[in-house]
């Protein structure tokens, strides 16, 4: 079963900031649905848990993710493969940035395909769950660029004696 997803947000943060955050696994990595752990291996390799479940099925999927495409500042994609319960999930995440009115407009795009008794079992309950899920991703990086701590700082008043 093949899930695709897209679309795009703009936020008020340089095309660099945008993709400084989206490479940096350790910042966008919590905002992922039911966020469990991760181990990073290097600067394009990392390890996920998250928490999953539909019906009877339920537990802890890791995945594997490789940043495989990263041109700065315009693009970043991932590519995932790992064991969900009930079967396994092989996924692809990309990025494409373009700096507009004072920010940046992010697209993104991706496709998750599941295999095993969990896509047979689940069948059509798969894709609004994912779709959910992806949406509430999408929605916590836009939240976490328009107001994150370690984004630019807004000046501070000047003082007049």
């Amino acid at each position: 079963m093949a899930i695709s997803f897209g679309g795009d947000f703009l936020v008020q943060r340089k095309p660099e900031d945008v993709f400084d955050f989206l490479c940096d696994p350790n910042r966008f990595g919590p905002l992922l649905p039911d966020f469990q752990s991760m181990t990073v291996q290097d600067e394009t390799h990392f390890t996920v848990k998250v928490n999953v479940g539909i019906s009877h099925i339920r537990g802890a999927a890791e995945i594997k993710m490789h940043r495989d495409e990263s041109t700065r500042p315009v693009r970043a994609q991932y590519r995932g493969q790992g064991n969900v319960p009930g079967g396994n999930v092989n996924l692809i995440a990309g990025f494409d940035l373009a700096g507009e009115a004072g920010g940046t407009r992010v697209k993104w795009k991706g496709e998750a395909q599941i295999h095993g008794r969990l896509a047979s079992m689940a069948g059509g309950l798969l894709e609004p769950l994912g779709r959910k899920n992806v949406q509430k991703l999408i929605d916590g990086l836009q939240a976490a660029l328009t107001v994150n701590s370690e984004g630019p700082k807004s000046p501070v008043p000047e003082t007049k004696l």
